[in-house]
């Protein structure tokens, strides 16, 4: 009889997660800002880091 090969529980949960995390929103700006430091270098310069650039 021909057995059909079923992967691993493990391959399945990370496969699940991958999907999982693809379909999330991206983050606000603002925490994109905080992540690469920009609000850091906007207060190096002396401009406001809250607001936003024109």
């Amino acid at each position: 009889m021909d057995q059909s090969k079923q992967p691993s529980k493990e391959a399945v949960r990370e496969w699940l997660q991958a999907q999982v995390e693809g379909r999330r929103p991206p983050p606000d700006p603002q925490q994109i800002r905080r992540e690469l430091g920009w609000e850091m270098c906007r207060q190096e310069r002396g401009e406001d880091p809250y607001r936003l650039a024109d």
